[in-house]
C-alpha cells in the first residue's frame, strides 16, 4: 500500500511505505498480503425474480411518505418491497422523497437484492435525489455486511461517475474503516492512493484509520512516523489559520515558510487555508499565482483550490475572472462539480444575468452534472427579486415535469416574489398548496407572509397566522415578532405592541436591539416618553446596550414637544454611554432648535458637525435654510444652501422647493427666482404649484410673459404632460390668455384644486 509520509526518507524497509496526504509520495510502503478472506461471495441477479407466493400488498389511493416508510419496512422480503415502490412510483401524484428511497436501499442491502438496487438508484438519478452520507453507509454496510469488498470500494466511483457527487472525507473513512476492519489492506492502499490523486484532505480521522493499518501490517515505524507528520501539519496549519482569521496574511505565509524550513511539507489542507486566506482579503489574483507557484513545486489542486478564488471573483462582482478560473480547471482536467456551477450561478444572478445562468445549468447539465436544490432554489429567486414571478412560476412547473421537486426554499422564494410585486392573494394560494403537497412551512414562510399582513394592516389575520405557525410547531425567531411589534406601533396600536413584546418572554424568544427599538420609538410617538425610557432600562437589564436608534427615537420626541433643555441632557448622556452622535441625530436636535425657533444654535451646531468631517444630511440642512429665509434673509440662506451642495449630502426635492419658495416669497429679485426655478428644472425637480403661482404672479405683474412661456414649457417637459394637455396649454399660451393657461397647468400639477374655486378665483383675478 503506498501511503507517503510526506516527503521524508524515513530509512525503512525495502517494502514501500504509508504517505499521510499530497503533494508527491516518496518512497511508498507496501502492506502484506493480507490472508484470504473466508467470506463466501454471493452473485447478484441483476433482474427482478419472479414474484413470490406472498399476496400482494394493496395500498391506499393517496399515500403519503410515511406510509410508503411503513410498507416498505413491513414487506415481508426485499422483492416485496420493491413492488411496493414501484406501484407506489407510478402514481402520477406521488413523489417519493430521499427517506422513502434510504428505506428502500436499507432493505434491499440487508438482503443482498443488488440488482434491484440498481435499479432503485437508476430511479434516484432520474428524480434528481442526490447520495446523501446516510445513503452511501447504507451502502458501505450492505456490501460490507457480505464480504463484498471490491463492491464497497466501487460504491465511491457509483457516487462520483454516477451522481456527480464528489465524495468528501467523511465518505473515505467510512470506506477506509470497514476495510482495515476487513484486513483488506490492498484495498486500503487503493483508495488511499485515489484520495492522493484527487487531492482529497485528510482530518484526524483519515490519520488514525491509516496508522491502525500500518499497525496491522506490522509497520509500527511507519505508523509513529506518520502519527508525528499528523501533529506536526495541524500544529503549522492551525497557527496559519489563526493568523489568516485575524486578518494577517503575511504572518500566516511566514507560518509556512518556518513548516517548509522544519521539512515539514504543506499538505492541500495548509495550502489551502492560504489560498483562502487570499480570497478572504479579496487577493484572488495573488490567491491563483500562489497556486501556480506551489503546482510548480508539486502541489496538486483540487476542487476547493479552484473553487475558492472562484467564488471570491463571484462575490467581488467579477464573473468573467470566474469564468476564467472555470477555464482553467477544464484546462488542468478537473471536473468542476455542483458546488462550482452553483458557486458561478449565485454570481450571475447578483449581477442581474439571470438568463447567463440558466445557459450555465444547461452546460452543467450537458456535462453530466446534476444541478442540486440549491442550484435550482438560485436561479427561482433572483427571477422573483427581478420581478419575474410568473416567469418562475412557470420554470418551477416545468421543472416538476421533469422530476424536480420543490421544497420550502423554493416557495418561500415564491411566495415572497408574489408579496413583493403586491400579488398577495396568490402567495397565500400558494401557502395553501404547499401544505397540501406535504412541504412543512418553516420559520420563513410564516414570516413572509405575517409580513405581508402587516404591510396591509391586516394585523388580526397576521396574529392568527402567528397562532398556526406555533400549533404547527415552526419554530419564531425575533424577527416574526419584530414584524408584529413595528406595524402595530406604526398603526398607534402600543397595547397590542406592548403584548407582543411581554409574549415573546414567555415563548422563550430573545429580544433583539430591533425589538427594543421598535417599542422604544412606537412608545415616543404616543407621547409616553417615560413608558420608553422604562423599556430602555429593561434593555439594559436584559445585556443590550442602547444604540443611535434608542436615542435618536426618544431625542425626536423631546424635539417635537419643545424640551430642547431635555434634549441636550439626552445628548450628553448619550455620549458619556459611548454611543456617539450621527447624522441623524445631530439632524433630529437642529429640527427641533428651529422649530423652537433658535435657529442661530441650529446654524452653529450645523456647522460643528461639517467642522468635525461629519456629512450633513437635507434633514439637517433643511429646516436651517428654511429659518433663514423666513428670519434672516435670502442671500445667507442661498449661501448655505450652496454650502450643502459643496459640502453636505446632494440636496432632495424639499431642499430646492424650500430655496424656491424662499426667493419667490422674501422679497428677493425676481431674477434670482427665475434662475434656480430654471436650475431646479434641469435636474428634473418640478416646483409645488402654489410657489410657481407665485413667480408666474411675479412675472405677469412685470410684463415678463416670455419668460413665463418658457419656464411652463420646461415644466411640461419635466412633469411629462399628455399630449393634449400640451396642446391646450400652448394654445392659452399662444392667444395670451395666461390666467386659463396656468389654471391649466396648476390642475396637472395638483389635480386637487380642481375641487376648489377659490384657487380658480386666485387665476381670475390676475
Amino acid at each position: 500500500m503506498n501511503i507517503t509520509v510526506h516527503h521524508r526518507p524515513y530509512p525503512l524497509s525495502e517494502s514501500p511505505h504509508f504517505p499521510s496526504t499530497p503533494p508527491k509520495p516518496s518512497k511508498p510502503y507496501h502492506f502484506p498480503s493480507p490472508l484470504p478472506s473466508t467470506h463466501h461471495r454471493p452473485t447478484c441477479s441483476s433482474s427482478i425474480s419472479p414474484p413470490s407466493t406472498t399476496a400482494r400488498q394493496v395500498l391506499p389511493s393517496k399515500l403519503s411518505n410515511k406510509q410508503l416508510i411503513a410498507a416498505i419496512r413491513d414487506a415481508n422480503d426485499a422483492e416485496s418491497a420493491y413492488r411496493v415502490f414501484d406501484s407506489a412510483s407510478k402514481k402520477s401524484s406521488f413523489q417519493p422523497t430521499k427517506s422513502v428511497y434510504e428505506e428502500l436501499i436499507r432493505k434491499l442491502g440487508n438482503e443482498g437484492a443488488f440488482g434491484l438496487l440498481k435499479r432503485v438508484l437508476d430511479r434516484m438519478k432520474m428524480d434528481y435525489i442526490g447520495i446523501s452520507e446516510g445513503i452511501f453507509g447504507i451502502l458501505v454496510e450492505g456490501y460490507t455486511r457480505l464480504g463484498l469488498f471490491d463492491e464497497v470500494v466501487g460504491v465511491i466511483d457509483m457516487v462520483e461517475k454516477g451522481f456527480g457527487v464528489e465524495c468528501g472525507i467523511r465518505m473515505y473513512n467510512m470506506v477506509l474503516s470497514v476495510l482495515v476492519d476487513g484486513n483488506k489492506l490492498s484495498l486500503v492502499e487503493a483508495v488511499h492512493s485515489n484520495m492522493i490523486s484527487k487531492g482529497v484532505k485528510f482530518d484526524v480521522t483519515t490519520y488514525n484509520i491509516l496508522v491502525n493499518a500500518l499497525c496491522k501490517a506490522h509497520q509500527i515505524r511507519a505508523a509513529l512516523l506518520m502519527m508525528e507528520e499528523m501533529e506536526a501539519q495541524t500544529t503549522y496549519t492551525t497557527i496559519m489559520q489563526g493568523y489568516i482569521e485575524e486578518g494577517n496574511m503575511d504572518g500566516a505565509l511566514r507560518v509556512r515558510d518556518q513548516m517548509v524550513e522544519a521539512g515539514c511539507v504543506p499538505t492541500n489542507v495548509s495550502i489551502n487555508v492560504l489560498v483562502n486566506g487570499f480570497c478572504k482579503e479579496g487577493k484572488m489574483d495573488e490567491a491563483l499565482a500562489f497556486v501556480k507557484k506551489m503546482s510548480a513545486q508539486g502541489f496538486r489542486p483540487d476542487l476547493y483550490t479552484h473553487n475558492t478564488p472562484l467564488d471570491g471573483f463571484c462575490k467581488a462582482g467579477h464573473v468573467k475572472r470566474a469564468l476564467e478560473v472555470l477555464g482553467l480547471m477544464a484546462r488542468e482536467g478537473m471536473k468542476p462539480n455542483v458546488v462550482t456551477y452553483n458557486t458561478l450561478i449565485s454570481g450571475l444572478c447578483k449581477m442581474g444575468e439571470i438568463n447567463e445562468a440558466m445557459e450555465v445549468v444547461e452546460l452543467m447539465i450537458s456535462r453530466g452534472i446534476a444541478p442540486s436544490n440549491v442550484t435550482y432554489n438560485t436561479l427561482i429567486s433572483a427571477m422573483c427579486k427581478d420581478d419575474r414571478v410568473e416567469e418562475a412560476t412557470e420554470y418551477v412547473r416545468s421543472l416538476t415535469k421533469k422530476g424536480f421537486l420543490a421544497n420550502v426554499c423554493t416557495f418561500n422564494s415564491l411566495m415572497d416574489g408574489l408579496c413583493s410585486s403586491k400579488k398577495h392573494k396568490l402567495a397565500f394560494e400558494l401557502f395553501d398548496e404547499m401544505k397540501s403537497k406535504g412541504c412543512k412551512p418553516d420559520e420563513f414562510t410564516y414570516n413572509i407572509l405575517i409580513g405581508s399582513l402587516c404591510d396591509r394592516g391586516k394585523m388580526k389575520e397576521a396574529l392568527t397566522l402567528l397562532k398556526e405557525m406555533e400549533r404547527s410547531g415552526c419554530p419564531r425567531n425575533s424577527v416574526t415578532y419584530n414584524t408584529l411589534i413595528t406595524a402595530f406601533c406604526r398603526r398607534q396600536m402600543i397595547d397590542k405592541a406592548e403584548d407582543i413584546f411581554y409574549q415573546m418572554e414567555l415563548q422563550g424568544v430573545a429580544r433583539s436591539d430591533v425589538t427594543y427599538n421598535a417599542l422604544i420609538e412606537g412608545l415616543c410617538k404616543s407621547e409616553r416618553v417615560d413608558d420608553a425610557f422604562e423599556i430602555m432600562n429593561k434593555m439594559i437589564m436584559d445585556g443590550i446596550k442602547p444604540d443611535k436608534y434608542t436615542y435618536n427615537s426618544l431625542l425626536t420626541h423631546y424635539c417635537r414637544v419643545g424640551d430642547i433643555q431635555r434634549a441636550s441632557k439626552l445628548l450628553q448622556t448619550m455620549s458619556s454611554n459611548g454611543c456617539e452622535p450621527d447624522v441623524v441625530t445631530y439632524g433630529t436636535l437642529i429640527w427641533g432648535l428651529c422649530e423652537s425657533r433658535r435657529v442661530d444654535t441650529a446654524y452653529k451646531l450645523l456647522k460643528s458637525m461639517v467642522m468635525q468631517g461629519m456629512v450633513p444630511t437635507p434633514k439637517a440642512y433643511n429646516p436651517v435654510i428654511e429659518r433663514l429665509f423666513k428670519r434672516i434673509g435670502w442671500k445667507e440662506a442661498m449661501a448655505l444652501f450652496r454650502e450643502m451642495m459643496e459640502k453636505g449630502d446632494p440636496p432632495n426635492s424639499v431642499t430646492y422647493n424650500i430655496v424656491f419658495q424662499g426667493l419667490c416669497s422674501s422679497g428677493g429679485p425676481i431674477r434670482e427666482a427665475v434662475d434656480f426655478a430654471v436650475e431646479m428644472l434641469e435636474k428634473g425637480i418640478v416646483p409645488e404649484s402654489s410657489t410657481f403661482m407665485m413667480l408666474a404672479d411675479g412675472l405677469l405683474s412685470l410684463s415678463m410673459e416670455a419668460i413665463l412661456i418658457k419656464l411652463v414649457n420646461m415644466i411640461m417637459a419635466k412633469a411629462s404632460f399628455r399630449e393634449n394637455e400640451v396642446s391646450r396649454i400652448e394654445g392659452l399660451l399662444g392667444t395670451r390668455k395666461f390666467k386659463d393657461a396656468l389654471y391649466a397647468v396648476n390642475s396637472v400639477l395638483d389635480p386637487t384644486t380642481r375641487n376648489f374655486t377659490e384657487e380658480r378665483r386666485w387665476v381670475r383675478s390676475r
